[in-house]
């Protein structure tokens, strides 16, 4: 039973942590994930996957929906941010120290190990 609660409590970090970021976006728009895809050639409406990624498999993940394709969702999403915002300064360290990309990183270890293990059984299926 302890295993269904340490996922539960996996998909409730990730899932919350990440869904703030998607209501950034939400309330101030995507204009810097527009420059991102601008900066790589890539159009801009494409930044609105990022309420896929953000919003819509976060909240799956909370409520314990569809999590391992939610999950994988994630992953990418985060895959695609980091090599956006980070490109070739990957492994560059941060200005007050640790990696540029750990938070990144973090989410995306974390969507990984929940598509491989399951969401668990606290949810809807």
């Amino acid at each position: 039973m302890m295993q269904e609660w340490g996922k539960f409590l996996l998909r409730l970090a990730l899932g919350i942590l990440l869904l703030f970021h998607g209501i950034h976006k939400i309330l101030y728009g995507i204009g810097g994930v527009e420059a991102l895809l601008a900066a790589h050639s890539l159009p801009g409406w494409i930044g609105y996957g990022v309420f896929i990624g953000e919003v819509l498999a976060p909240i799956a993940l909370i409520v314990g929906l569809k999590v391992r394709i939610a999950a994988l969702v994630i992953a990418a999403n985060m895959a695609v941010a980091i090599v956006l915002a980070y490109g070739k300064n990957v492994f560059a360290l941060g200005p007050h120290g640790g990696w540029v990309i750990e938070t990144p990183l973090l989410y995306l270890a974390a969507a990984l190990a929940i598509a491989m293990i399951g969401g668990g059984r606290i949810g809807f299926k």
